[in-house]
C-alpha cells in the first residue's frame, strides 16, 4: 500500500445518511477539528440552500454542464436523487488518497454501491452510516429545516426507511443523537482506521 509525500497511507472516508440526519454538519465539523483532512466535494445541479456556498458546500452546475462531465467520465459515481443530478469527481479523491490524506465524502447509498464496486482494490475505504435516533426525529429536523413541503417530506421519511435497511452494508453504523458525542464516535473509527493502515493489517 503506496504513501504519500506526508508519509502517511491515503484513504477515503464515505459517510451516508437519510436526509435530514446532518451529514454534511458532521463533515463540516470534522473537517474544523482536523485540519489535514480534506473534502471531496460533490457536484450537483440543484439549487443552493440558504447559507451553502459554491466551492465550500457544493459545485453547483446546469444540467448540461453535468452531462458534458458524465459524458466524460470525470465522476467517481453519480446519481439522481430527489429530482437533481449528484456526483463525485473522480480526479480529486484520486489525487486526495495518492497525496497520504484522509478524503471524506458525503454520498447516499446509491454513490455508496457505485463507489464499493470502483474502488475494489485501488485504495482503502471506510464507510459509515448516519442514523437517527428515531423516524420520528427525522421527520422533526425536517420540518424544521423549512426548505421542503410536506409532501416532500412524507417523500424524504420514505426513502429514509429504504436506505435505513441498507446500513448493514456499511463498515459500521453511527447513531446521531448528539451532534459533538457523534463527531468524537465518528473520529474514533477514523482513528482506529488509520491505525490498522498503519498495521498493515
Amino acid at each position: 500500500m503506496s504513501k504519500g509525500k506526508n508519509g502517511k497511507t491515503g484513504f477515503l472516508v464515505v459517510l451516508s445518511a437519510p436526509s435530514g440526519c446532518g451529514k454534511t454538519t458532521l463533515v463540516t465539523r470534522l473537517l474544523k477539528r482536523h485540519s489535514r483532512w480534506i473534502r471531496s466535494i460533490s457536484v450537483t445541479t440543484r439549487p443552493p440552500r440558504l447559507g451553502e456556498k459554491k466551492g465550500r458546500d457544493y459545485e453547483f452546475v446546469s444540467r448540461p454542464r453535468f452531462q458534458a462531465l458524465k459524458e466524460k467520465k470525470q465522476f467517481l459515481e453519480w446519481a439522481r436523487v430527489f429530482g437533481h443530478s449528484y456526483g463525485t469527481r473522480k480526479r480529486g479523491v484520486e489525487e486526495g488518497i495518492a497525496g497520504g490524506e484522509t478524503v471524506l465524502l458525503a454520498v447516499d447509498v446509491q454513490g455508496h454501491r457505485k463507489i464499493r464496486r470502483f474502488v475494489g482494490r485501488k485504495f482503502p475505504l471506510l464507510s459509515l452510516f448516519i442514523l437517527p435516533p428515531s423516524i420520528s426525529a427525522l421527520r422533526e429536523r425536517l420540518e424544521n429545516r423549512k426548505t421542503d413541503s410536506p409532501e416532500e417530506i412524507q417523500k424524504r421519511i420514505q426513502v429514509a426507511q429504504e436506505e435505513i435497511k441498507a446500513a448493514r452494508e456499511y463498515d459500521a453504523t453511527v447513531i446521531n443523537r448528539d451532534l459533538d458525542q457523534t463527531v468524537h464516535e465518528i473520529e474514533t473509527l477514523i482513528e482506529k482506521f488509520e491505525e490498522t493502515l498503519k498495521g498493515g493489517k
